[in-house]
């Protein structure tokens, strides 16, 4: 029987180096990446600085303010970008941007920085989506082949799948995100938005010792997670709550914030496990690739490494350099699009908050 025939790659080997300037904001962080793409075929970060816009804890951040922020931080973040990688934005080839998915106004104010950068230094511009600038970064960073990709974030939880030059959706939420789960909960139980919701919620996790029953809500290939939150948010106002715990050994009825927390985060996990194996089920893949700034979190890359490790695969994640947005996965998508041809002319630099992941052309993939 012959072997199969491997595709060759339509992405040719540059001729020289080229230089991407990447502009991110699509939520409360603005980033600006910068990175080369060389003949040899490497790739080289630069530079990959970002600003997080903070609010006190039990509060989220507002379209607005997150845009103000943005605008405000856009200068000296991409000035430290480029003062790092020791490059001026005349050497830049192209200029490339978050055009969606995301929070309307604060992807308008990097829209808006991009077009400038344009027009003053006649670069071509690049749009980009967010979700295929963190697989492409994923894969990128962490060397897999074909993965099944599990993208998790504070606005996106989608189950993904590469064929024929497209990210396929095999499953995602039917409400809200699992990262904008885990960060409303935060705020209930007042934790600190410094350096993330998410990151505290992982943290009080470690703490808590009892399960609580939530709801398990999936639907097919697709969750739910806004029951599972109204579940959570209900066990505050039980009267065996303690919101300052902690609880004495002997005291089996009481729970505890670190209870809730640790009940969360494994429900929820436990659903992305289930639905992630039943992709790599239907592909046949053994790779699994946690990508977005939910990935981060070390129980979820542990009970997915438990699973992939029973069906004889592996997991590959990165750290937060790049889970969480960052310019320097959309310069190298956006690189990657330019090498093939494509750029975004002035007039259709505008941006979307719905943008879905499937309607991106894999040009630079066989």
């Amino acid at each position: 029987m012959p072997g199969k025939i491997r595709k060759r790659s339509p992405l040719k080997r540059p001729e020289r180096p080229y230089i991407a300037l990447g502009l991110e904001g699509s939520a409360n962080k603005f980033g600006a990446g910068i990175i080369r793409h060389d003949p040899d075929g490497a790739m080289t970060v630069l530079s990959n600085v970002r600003h997080t816009y903070i609010t006190p804890p039990g509060e989220g951040f507002l379209p607005r303010d997150t845009a103000q922020h943005h605008r405000e931080w856009s200068l000296t973040v991409i000035n430290d970008a480029l003062k790092k990688a020791n490059v001026s934005l005349h050497e830049v080839d192209c200029i490339c941007f978050t055009k969606g998915p995301g929070m309307g106004a604060p992807l308008a104010s990097v829209a808006l920085v991009a077009r400038t950068l344009s027009l003053l230094y006649n670069k071509p511009l690049v749009g980009v989506n967010h979700c295929v600038g963190h697989i492409e970064m994923g894969r990128q960073i962490t060397g897999a082949h074909n993965p099944v990709v599990l993208y998790v974030s504070g606005g996106n939880t989608q189950v993904i799948a590469y064929s024929q030059q497209r990210y396929r959706i095999f499953g995602e939420t039917l409400d809200i995100a699992v990262g904008n789960c885990l960060d409303r909960f935060a705020r209930v139980i007042n934790l600190s938005n410094d350096p993330s919701p998410g990151y505290n919620i992982e943290q009080e996790a470690k703490k808590g010792t009892r399960l609580l029953p939530l709801p398990y809500t999936i639907k097919g290939m697709d969750v739910s997670m806004s029951g599972i939150l109204s579940s959570t948010e209900a066990y505050t106002t039980d009267k065996r709550f303690r919101p300052n715990g902690p609880r004495d050994a002997e005291d089996t009825d009481i729970f505890t914030p670190q209870d809730l927390c640790f009940s969360l985060q494994e429900t929820v996990y436990a659903m992305l496990v289930e639905i992630t194996e039943r992709a790599m089920a239907h592909i046949g893949s053994k790779e699994v690739l946690i990508v977005g700034g939910v990935g981060c979190n070390e129980r979820l890359q542990e009970m997915m490494g438990v699973m992939a490790g029973e069906r004889g695969g592996q997991v590959f994640a990165t750290d937060e350099r790049f889970c969480i947005d960052n310019g320097i996965m959309i310069a190298q998508a956006g690189l990657l699009s330019y090498r093939m041809g494509n750029q975004t002319p002035l007039a259709k630099s505008t941006c979307t908050q719905r943008f879905r992941t499937d309607e991106v052309h894999v040009a630079w993939r066989a």
